[in-house]
């Protein structure tokens, strides 16, 4: 249940309308290129993806120089184990007493004790602040992904989506959880223990500097080759994903058309194209390495030659060039690691990327509202859509809903296959107007852009409240379909995502308004009876009330029901249809009308046909107008000679309108 207008109230949105466009399957895709037919959600530039990041770390920078300085402390400690042994090392050239030993081994032991309680103070620092970041990075990409367009969610294929809030937030996170910490001790063991060496002989350095170019060469070399191979595998895990999406989703199609062959390829070939680029990877990781042994055997050598040489000059003692010789070997363990770590860093960046990219998406605008017409220029067709039933000053005071007003609207699935053409209509504050007409006639379309769920192609929508107020501006349009969802948890609290600070009384007001109440409490925990998946299974009668309390719960001055009762089966529809008139009482509503007992009560009755409103008015007057809606009464009733009464008088239980 949605309190702001564009997001859908009670179930989900991207199911295809009754007039919506097919699934298009599309071509096979490329090793990690782009799916044909498929527009991608937007990948962030590296600048973008850097700049977020600083971004989400600007209000933790204590904790980011806490964790660092900790850190740095933590390998300057480690720094002193290679000068201790090396003194160990010249206490036993020099044919010292044991004794003289005792002091180096005492200190070995403190270091060994201070460096372990300052690293793990240090790595916890980094990943409190690497999971604090993260959280709110996977805040920012659940908000923006809840409300992008429709439209742009089916064209990249649910697919994309899938892919990035599973595999690319849980890369992330391993990310964080392990190699930045790691990496970030390792960076500065490295330029620690460099500067160390320098202390000990310029020599030392520069000798230890004949492996960096191989190093550099190296990890230049793997991102430039990973970091496009990275990109097009998680292209392919988003296709594969999408594929077996439409495989599942289409599986009474694909069996009825006999495609369970053809179908079975295309999952193969995406899944072959999946598991070939991350073969290429372990290739790619096995050649890094082996450059990164040469790189190890280069330097190594070379100070054991610099120690040697400085050695027999006296320029240096034993132990001075042992300690040498260990800081460098020392070296493996991070360079290592940090060169490594590219892989992890490489894949998380690449993923972090996709993630970068749907949070930086802008919130949807709302559109305009084009100057209404003057009545006087309004065609016959205009005004009979606009025109409301006549109310009475007590109704007109009773009702608070707001008003929606439908000007020019068309709109488009596809390009150059238009849904509605055209459409005008105003629903005053109050007003309780009826959507009939036959299967794909574009009833669903208009209801979703006014609940703004879609944007129109072209034309707006308007919604106002009292005069003051408009669709962009806080006034919320609730939307009820017949796809509803009951989340996993206590019963009270899948009501309670419609208002959260609603109390026990007020859910229980809710539940009464809709017939709900009793059911309710002889579930075996009454509002704590755990609901959805792997709790207590409701009937379809009973989701859908529970989306009608929070609809009642939300309590929004405008909304729209679309066929919010026809998963009902005959018995519960009576029940269902009394429990959308009182959640929709005192409000503005559309409904789409699955049985035309619903129409017949309504205020008024809008008719629509090939994407265009053909009729509107009431009961009585449209099936005294013998057109369209009468010929749809007459077949709902079953009988010519009754067509025109009342709904009280004739409720057919078992016929509804899409059976014809």
């Amino acid at each position: 249940m949605s309190d702001s207008p564009g997001t859908p109230a009670t179930g989900p949105a991207g199911a295809a309308p009754d007039d919506g466009p097919a699934r298009d399957f599309g071509a096979d895709p490329d090793l990690g290129s782009e799916p044909a037919g498929r527009e991608l959600l937007p990948t962030a530039t590296p600048a973008r993806t850097r700049a977020a990041v600083r971004e989400l770390v600007r209000p933790r920078r204590g904790l980011a120089v806490a964790g660092f300085a900790t850190m740095v402390v933590a390998t300057g400690v480690g720094l002193l184990v290679q000068p201790l042994l090396g003194r160990i090392v010249d206490i036993v050239a020099d044919h010292r007493p044991p004794g003289d030993i005792t002091l180096p081994v005492v200190l070995l032991v403190l270091v060994a004790l201070a460096q372990g309680a300052t690293t793990a103070l240090g790595l916890s620092l980094v990943s409190r602040l690497g999971e604090t970041v993260l959280a709110r990075l996977r805040e920012r990409f659940v908000e923006k992904a809840l409300r992008l367009p429709l439209e742009q969610v089916e064209r990249a294929g649910a697919g994309d989506l899938t892919a990035r809030v599973t595999r690319d937030v849980s890369v992330v996170g391993e990310a964080v959880r392990d190699a930045l910490p790691e990496l970030a001790r390792s960076l500065l063991a490295i330029a620690l223990t460099l500067a160390a060496m320098a202390a000990l002989d310029w020599r030392f350095f520069l000798a230890a500097l004949i492996a960096v170019p191989v190093q550099a060469s190296t990890a230049r070399w793997y991102v430039r080759n990973s970091v496009p191979l990275y990109a097009r595998q998680r292209i392919a895990t988003g296709s594969q994903q999408q594929q077996l999406l439409d495989t599942i989703a289409g599986a009474g199609t694909v069996r009825a058309f006999r495609l369970e062959e053809e179908h079975t390829g295309r999952v193969t070939r995406r899944s072959s194209a999946a598991v070939e680029l991350t073969l290429r990877g372990v290739r790619l990781v096995l050649d890094f390495y082996n450059r990164l042994h040469i790189a190890e055997y280069a330097g190594l050598a070379a100070v054991l030659v610099t120690g040697f040489l400085l050695v027999r000059g006296g320029s240096v003692s034993i132990g001075t060039a042992t300690a040498a010789a260990l800081y460098f070997h020392s070296l493996f363990t991070p360079v290592n690691a940090a060169l490594v770590l590219l892989d992890d860093a490489q894949s998380a960046t690449a993923a972090l990327a996709r993630l970068v990219g749907v949070a930086d998406q802008p919130s949807p605008e709302p559109e305009k509202p084009e100057p209404e017409k003057p009545e006087a220029e309004k065609s016959e067709a205009e005004k009979r859509a606009h025109a409301p039933r006549p109310r009475t000053a007590a109704e007109a005071e009773a009702k608070a809903g707001g008003t929606v007003t439908v000007t020019g609207i068309h709109h488009a699935y596809e390009p150059g296959r238009p849904v509605l053409h055209d459409v005008d209509l105003t629903l005053r504050a109050g007003e309780r107007v009826a959507l009939v007409g036959p299967s794909g006639a574009g009833k669903t379309t208009l209801a979703k852009l006014i609940a703004g769920v879609h944007r129109p192609t072209a034309g707006s929508v308007r919604v106002t409240t009292n005069g003051a107020g408009e669709s962009g501006a806080g006034v919320p349009v609730a939307l009820v379909t017949q796809e509803t969802h009951v989340f996993a948890g206590p019963l009270a609290d899948d009501l309670r995502l419609a208002r959260a600070d609603a109390t026990d009384a007020e859910l229980r007001t809710a539940l009464t308004a809709v017939s709900a109440l009793d059911w309710v409490e002889a579930l075996p925990e009454g509002l704590d009876t755990v609901v959805g998946e792997g709790g207590h299974r409701l009937t379809s009668a009973q989701v859908q009330q529970l989306a009608l309390a929070r609809l009642v719960l939300a309590d929004p001055p405008v909304a729209v029901l679309d066929e919010a009762t026809a998963e009902a089966g005959s018995t519960g529809a009576r029940l269902l249809e009394q429990a959308a008139d009182r959640a929709v009482d005192g409000r503005t509503a559309l409904v789409v009308a699955h049985r035309l007992t619903q129409a017949a009560t309504a205020d008024r009755i809008v008719v629509m046909d090939g994407g265009r409103i053909v009729e509107s008015g009431t009961h009585d007057e449209l099936c005294a107008a013998a057109g369209v809606y009468a010929s749809l009464w007459q077949a709902w009733s079953g009988t010519r000679t009754t067509a025109d009464r009342p709904p009280t008088h004739h409720r057919p239980d078992t016929t509804t309108l899409k059976d014809h």
